[in-house]
C-alpha cells in the first residue's frame, strides 16, 4: 500500500468526513480508538476501530454508482471480522446525533452468549 497516497487522504479530508472524525479522533468517542484512512489488505477505509474490529465508511452521491463494488468490499472486510456501517454524507451533516448512537450501540453489542441446552428432565437415557 503506497504510504504517501495514504498520507494523501488522511491530509484531504472530504468535508463529511472532517464532520465525523471531529466526533472520534483522539479518543473522544466512549474511549474508542479510531483511525482514519486505514490500510486493510487492498482497501483503504475511511475509518477504522481496530480494537472493536469496525468499520465506518462515508459514502457521497458517487457511491450509488459503486453498489457492486462496495459489496464485494464489505464482503470481504467482514469476512476478516470487520463489521462495515455505511453513512450518507447527509446523514453524517444533518443527523449526527442519530449516526452517532448507531456507532455507539455497534461498539457496545456484545456478543450473545452460548445457549446452554440442557436435556428434558426424564428424557435421558437410563
Amino acid at each position: 500500500m503506497d504510504k504517501s497516497k495514504i498520507r494523501e487522504l488522511r491530509k484531504h479530508l472530504t468535508e463529511t468526513e472532517r464532520a465525523l472524525w471531529k466526533h472520534l479522533r483522539l479518543r473522544q468517542f466512549r474511549g474508542y480508538k479510531f483511525r482514519r484512512q486505514q490500510p486493510i489488505g487492498k482497501y483503504i477505509v475511511d475509518f477504522a476501530c481496530l480494537e472493536k474490529r469496525l468499520i465506518i465508511e462515508v459514502d457521497g452521491g458517487q457511491h450509488s454508482e459503486q453498489t457492486a463494488y462496495d459489496l464485494e468490499r464489505d464482503t470481504w472486510l467482514e469476512s476478516q471480522g470487520f463489521s462495515v456501517l455505511r453513512f450518507w454524507n447527509n446523514q453524517v451533516l444533518n443527523e449526527i446525533e442519530a449516526v452517532k448512537e448507531v456507532i455507539l450501540d455497534t461498539l457496545t453489542r456484545q456478543p450473545l452468549p452460548p445457549t446452554l441446552i440442557l436435556p428434558r428432565k426424564g428424557g435421558g437415557n437410563k
